[in-house]
């Protein structure tokens, strides 16, 4: 903008005491919000090697070592990288804004994604958009629907709970699933993760042990014509379904059960916690020779009952 030309006159008066100053910090002020709405303009910046595989799961490594993690405030309890503060991350994505007035939780769920799994690290879009869809409230007992978008797991009954919802997260980016992929999941709870997984993945097969959770799972995935759920023992998994391109335990073995690693398609890829008390979180990957593990990061979860815990099987 082209400033006008200033004409000669008589010298001004010398501003009253104190105003220079007062312009001064008006300029100060001035300059900070045009840099603060300037920041909120920029694209996104997601640090180097986040992006590196095409949104897929992160790599681990020398390279991009995970933050330092940190408990939750609940049991049980899972180790999650502290949220990393970046106002750059809090507007990436081109997405529609929450409807409060049709889902009153929509805030809620948007917040929990951007504060809690966005800035975490998790990046898939798929993934981000299903937690950002699935009404996690509508999984918890009616009591804990206000606590359910918390930073912390939520209890469902029967000394089980949901995850928090980084770990959810986590775990499902870790499958990088398609589209047209079918996955078994052992462990349904309430069913939660399992409509995570339904909104990314073409068929999801879920196997509950306890009884009365399963009713209930079956009672929240009513609505997702893409589940199918089985009450059962998952320890031999389900093989007239079998091979499947991912497979992922919602509770922690202390051990991998042979059975399942035979019903995962070659290619495809297990995401489970192993371990008693502390579990790593481990990827397996099956090639056409052999499984391939990687350990990702230690977690606290509920621990796998039924068979697998018989010494003597």
């Amino acid at each position: 903008m082209t400033k006008p030309l200033s004409t000669p006159g008589p010298s001004p008066l010398p501003p009253p005491r104190g105003s220079a100053r007062r312009h001064r910090r008006w300029r100060l002020g001035k300059g900070l919000v045009v840099l603060a709405c300037w920041g909120l303009l920029l694209p996104p910046t997601f640090g180097s090697g986040s992006l590196a595989n095409g949104g897929q799961a992160l790599a681990l490594g020398p390279e991009s070592p995970l933050p330092a993690p940190q408990r939750s405030a609940e049991s049980p309890r899972a180790l999650v990288p502290p949220v990393t503060e970046s106002p750059s991350l809090l507007g990436a994505g081109a997405w529609a804004q929450p409807n409060a007035h049709r889902d009153p939780y929509s805030i809620k769920r948007w917040d929990m994604v951007k504060t809690q799994i966005l800035q975490r690290g998790v990046r898939q879009e798929p993934v981000l958009e299903a937690m950002r869809t699935v009404p996690r409230h509508e999984f918890v007992a009616s009591d804990a629907r206000e606590t359910a978008y918390d930073d912390e797991p939520v209890a469902i009954g029967w000394g089980q709970s949901i995850y928090q919802p980084y770990i959810v997260a986590r775990m499902t980016e870790l499958l990088e699933l398609g589209p047209e992929d079918r996955v078994l999941e052992i462990g349904t709870g309430s069913g939660y993760h399992s409509a995570v997984l339904s909104l990314i993945a073409d068929e999801v097969f879920t196997i509950e042990i306890n009884d009365k959770l399963a009713k209930t799972a079956r009672r929240n995935l009513s609505g997702y014509t893409n589940v199918n759920l089985r009450e059962g023992d998952g320890y031999k998994g389900w093989k007239e379904h079998a091979p499947f391109d991912a497979i992922l335990f919602s509770v922690a073995p202390p051990e991998v059960p042979q059975d399942l690693l035979q019903q995962l398609r070659i290619g495809g890829r297990m995401v489970v916690p192993v371990g008693n008390f502390l579990q790593d979180l481990q990827v397996i990957t099956r090639t056409e020779t052999e499984f391939l593990t990687r350990i990702v990061e230690p977690v606290r979860v509920n621990t796998m009952s039924g068979e697998i815990q018989n010494p003597e099987r």
